[in-house]
């Protein structure tokens, strides 16, 4: 068993690891993301689970479950999964020409980074159609995530595992947009929308991103090629 401890806490140390119980098997799913929704990436048995009790020891998550208790709380302000990521305001024009302030980031995003990125033949990793299609859902993830309150709601988005956005801000604007990225996720093939989630609309890096899904470097990139070039499709972009 020692094997499978050592394994469980090498992974529950991951960024956004928890603990959810599985009741009717009697097991605990160690998921890597912020709700059920989010793949299972281990099972663990219940000697298992009281070994992490003990080491590296659990609490409870607000949204149910466990954590590791040296866990960052997820009400702690951290962009370490987006060290590009400067939080601002942005104004934008609405339709009646009336001027709104929305939470934006600032920094350069993820996928403009990689889109300065070249292989070894000097092409670049990113088309620019593949780059207008990541900054088209990511437009749509600040609008669905911006509300008079300018608070970030990341449940308010649809997620890879095909959550709702019943929780988004009130009003119109945010529950369109978020409905527009439900729309576009599902026009990608499923083992891509956990990449482009990951990326587009939460603005991690491709190295967390591939931590976080358990990939191999050369998956995590295919697999974000891939997504952007249907995500290009869907939207009609040449």
């Amino acid at each position: 068993m020692s094997a499978s401890v050592d394994r469980a806490r090498r992974m529950l140390a991951r960024p956004g690891a928890w603990i959810d119980a599985v009741v009717p098997d009697r097991t605990y799913a160690l998921r890597l993301g912020p709700t059920r929704s989010h793949r299972t990436v281990t099972t663990l048995d219940e000697a298992v689970f009281r070994a992490l009790v003990e080491t590296p020891g659990l609490r409870r998550r607000a949204r149910g479950g466990w954590e590791a208790s040296a866990a960052p709380r997820a009400d702690r302000p951290s962009n370490a999964g987006a060290p590009g990521r400067i939080e601002g305001e942005r104004i934008v024009m609405e339709a009646d020409g009336r001027p709104r302030r929305v939470r934006a980031n600032l920094g350069q995003s993820p996928i403009q980074r990689l889109a300065l990125r070249r292989d070894a033949d000097g092409r670049p990793f990113l088309t620019p159609t593949e780059v207008a299609a990541a900054l088209r859902l990511g437009c749509d993830a600040e609008a669905a995530l911006s509300g008079p309150s300018l608070t970030m709601r990341w449940d308010a988005l649809p997620r890879s595992g095909g959550g709702s956005a019943a929780r988004a801000e009130p009003g119109d604007r945010a529950l369109n947009a978020a409905d527009r990225i439900r729309r576009a996720l599902a026009a990608c093939p499923p083992d891509t929308r956990g990449v482009l989630d990951y990326i587009c609309i939460r603005e991690a890096t491709l190295g967390l991103t591939e931590e976080a899904l358990c990939l191999r470097r050369s998956e995590g990139r295919a697999m974000l090629k891939r997504g952007l070039a249907a995500l290009a499709r869907y939207y009609g972009v040449p």
